[in-house]
């Protein structure tokens, strides 16, 4: 790429940054609470792909993940009086570590098996919340209610003040820019094509000096990081936290979100938290009595006409309708 387009694409990239930060005082305060949730799943649904997308390894527990970052946020904030802006740092430290201890064991397991032993994690950090020994910090079943954060200035837009609801989109949008920076430095780099390899030719990786068992074991430590993370967030934007909010169907919808996106796609995360958040509501408006059932018809047809997701079909779309520079095949 020339000078000439890297400024355009600075250009443009900095366009869709300064509507991404008006977008909110286009609407109300309950969708800008969406439009929280949307931004909060993209950075969940990036940490999925990092593991499921760029090395193959499918998990279903991510959920579990997003609980205990939530959950840290939350004790911080209930318990340690610390402010929301310091929870998203120490929720992505404690996840990397339990992410790392889970990659240990998951190095023996590829596959369904990997699945299943996920699986089995996003069942067992529900019930294990509900502990007694720990009620006391977790809240129990009842979990934990949380303030949200008031803005630290006054500010209005088309006649639009700044909300609490409005600050924390623009908080939590200058972290999901963040954390898509760092993911796509990483996934373009050494380590982003290690795991490629790993996920394509295991053998072929190692024969060419690999460490896969240090790559797949980052790579758990790193997708955990991330989805602990929007957990945080997540946790500060609700405003509450328990047991029940963070069952195995969340991890079931963070892997729809990274497929309906598109694997091993960055910005294919923004699409799949879109379908996680939005496509549910539809399903519903349209049947009050089978919702899921208008769901898996949405799911179906998503897969079969966009096998290789949303980001998938775009750049299909961008190779067909525009021109290639001469002299590039």
């Amino acid at each position: 790429m020339n000078a000439g387009a890297r400024q355009w694409q600075r250009v443009g990239w900095g366009a869709v940054l300064v509507a991404l930060c008006v977008l909110p005082f286009l609407f109300k305060n309950f969708r800008v609470f969406q439009l929280n949730l949307v931004l909060v799943y993209a950075i969940a649904v990036l940490g999925l792909n990092v593991l499921t997308g760029y090395n193959g390894q499918i998990s279903l527990g991510h959920g579990a993940f997003y609980a205990i970052g939530a959950y840290t946020a939350a004790i911080l904030m209930e318990y340690g009086g610390a402010p929301y802006w310091a929870t998203p740092p120490v929720a992505a430290a404690i996840c990397f570590a339990f992410g790392v201890l889970i990659g240990f064991p998951a190095l023996r397991l590829a596959g369904p098996y990997l699945a299943l032993a996920t699986f089995a994690l996003a069942l067992a950090v529900p019930q294990l919340l509900k502990y007694d020994a720990i009620e006391q910090w977790t809240g129990g079943v009842q979990g934990i209610v949380l303030m949200k954060p008031d803005p630290p200035f006054e500010f209005a837009l088309f006649g639009q003040p700044l909300s609490p609801d409005r600050w924390l989109y623009l908080y939590t949008l200058a972290i999901a820019v963040l954390m898509f920076v760092i993911a796509r430095n990483l996934l373009r780099g050494r380590v982003g094509r290690a795991l490629i390899a790993i996920r394509d030719h295991p053998i072929a990786a190692a024969a060419m000096g690999i460490d896969l068992a240090r790559f797949k074991t980052l790579a758990f430590g790193v997708s955990a990081a991330f989805t602990g993370v929007a957990g945080a967030l997540g946790a500060v934007v609700v405003s509450f936290v328990a047991p029940d909010s963070f069952t195995v169907f969340l991890s079931i919808f963070l892997l729809v979100g990274a497929v309906v996106g598109g694997l091993a796609s960055i910005s294919g995360a923004i699409f799949g938290a879109i379908f996680i958040q939005f496509v549910p509501n539809i399903a519903d408006e349209i049947s009050k009595s089978a919702p899921w059932a208008i769901y898996g018809v949405f799911l179906i047809a998503f897969m079969l006409l966009m096998p290789s997701g949303v980001s998938g079909m775009l750049r299909k779309l961008w190779a067909r309708f525009v021109p290639r520079p001469e002299g590039r095949r």
